[in-house]
């Protein structure tokens, strides 16, 4: 069967009625359309302008233009292995990933999941296979519309917020039950592989982990899991956020990043030899990321708030030192039986757009392999001990994306160039906004 053959199938197997049309844009937010099933042919896909990969956190645009001047548009084809059921939907509704496509049939260089696909294209010339396993943090909320009011801890079913951090606790997960339940089963209605639950640090902030797997899968599943904890959430008269630092006093949110690689031929983790002993590629691996990570910044950390989360003792990496089972480093090297030796990148933030974040991490350590670099000695003592070495502003990370070249030659020249063209846009929005803080110590006192 053809892929056209296979979601038609699937689409009347289940009696749909409706085709969410989905591309994740450079912040990760779905755009696309809606078509009535009846004018769906899943062989012609649709039409959308390349531009909204251009568009800012706020919607607006960089001044220059990287895409053709004729504004025009893209194909978008479906991924058969991304149609799912929407399940929270009133009538039986599908939602489908598409594939951005010029008219020749080329990827558009734009596209954050192409970018994932180009890193994964890399590693497969050489004859691997890149796995990868997220933990997403993030807070429950009460709702609260006025932006310039501070976020506060939910009323769970015992109808009283969190007195204090509350990390690991059960009873506290149990209060919030009613959300969780609904999340478990709507996430199963959609393939996603939710693992673990935890309650973190911060008051009713939580961590879901996902069975390791896939990249562009797990990119895929996040991307949905955003989505769907944030329907259960409203559902329930809350906000679930992916901000990075979402509250001032709290720990911040992180979405760890466990990676490995598999060698395609044996199927074998090539991070460890057959003595069960790490090998070198393991050592380049992470030689890569502490190499080529500060420049990466902006795709793990990718908003003005995300640096507010990067700070000594929070929870929060500071450097790129590497430790074996050491939480205060970087690049964490966890406990862990010879096939399932990986690293643990904790820099990137909930925040981050799961395939940019996939495509840098795994992109900076495949660089390492190449080259074959050479890590520093793993870190016995805190890395908290050690010197702030990332970058401390969304700025600053920019301009250092903007001089890496190895980093621009694998994600693609003309995508850099323009997400750093997005991304100082929104620096320079954002730094036109005077903060109640400046009003208060500065208006009177100065």
């Amino acid at each position: 069967m053809s892929n056209a053959d296979k979601i038609n199938a699937w689409l009347d197997q289940h009696g749909i009625t409706e085709i969410e049309c989905m591309v994740p844009d450079m912040t990760g937010t779905p755009r696309g359309k809606i078509i009535p099933r009846y004018k769906y042919n899943p062989a012609e896909g649709m039409r959308m302008a390349e531009a909204v990969f251009t568009q800012t956190v706020t919607g607006n645009y960089p001044e220059e233009d990287f895409t053709p001047e004729t504004d025009p548009d893209m194909r978008l084809l479906p991924d058969p292995d991304t149609v799912r059921l929407v399940p929270w939907a009133s009538e039986p509704t599908a939602q489908i990933i598409h594939d951005s496509l010029r008219f020749d049939g080329t990827p558009v260089e734009l596209a954050p999941r192409n970018v994932l696909k180009r890193v994964l294209a890399e590693y497969q010339k050489l004859g691997m296979r890149p796995v990868i396993a997220p933990e997403m943090e993030f807070y429950l909320v009460q709702m609260q519309p006025d932006e310039d009011l501070p976020l506060e801890p939910p009323v769970g079913r015992t109808r009283r917020t969190e007195a204090g951090r509350q990390s690991f606790s059960i009873d506290a997960m149990n209060d919030y039950e009613d959300i969780f339940d609904v999340m478990y089963d709507w996430c199963e209605a959609q393939n996603i592989g939710v693992d673990t639950l935890i309650h973190e640090m911060g008051p009713a902030q939580m961590e879901i982990n996902l069975d390791h797997g896939d990249p562009l899968a797990l990119a895929d599943q996040v991307f949905l899991f955003k989505r769907t904890i944030r329907e259960v959430a409203i559902r329930k008269n809350m906000y679930a956020t992916f901000m990075a630092k979402p509250m001032q006093g709290e720990p911040g949110s992180a979405m760890h990043l466990h990676q490995s690689v598999v060698d395609i031929a044996s199927g074998q983790n090539v991070f460890s030899n057959a003595q069960g002993e790490a090998t070198e590629a393991f050592f380049h691996h992470i030689a890569g990321l502490q190499t080529y990570l500060p420049a990466a910044m902006p795709f793990l950390a990718p908003f003005v708030n995300s640096y507010r989360r990067l700070s000594r003792f929070s929870a929060a990496p500071i450097n790129l030192e590497w430790g074996y089972d050491n939480r205060t480093c970087g690049l964490r090297v966890p406990q862990a039986h010879p096939q399932a030796r990986r690293v643990e990148n904790r820099l990137p933030g909930v925040d981050a757009n799961p395939y940019l974040a996939f495509a840098a991490s795994l992109g900076a350590g495949l660089l390492g392999m190449q080259q074959q670099l050479r890590p520093t000695e793993p870190l016995t003592g805190s890395g908290y001990s050690r010197p702030k070495k990332l970058p401390r502003h969304l700025d600053d990370a920019v301009e250092e994306l903007l001089a890496c070249t190895p980093l621009h030659d694998l994600l693609g020249p003309n995508f850099v160039k323009c997400y750093a063209a997005i991304k100082e846009t929104e620096f320079e929005e954002f730094f036109e906004v005077i903060s109640p803080w400046e009003r208060r110590y500065l208006l009177l006192q100065v």
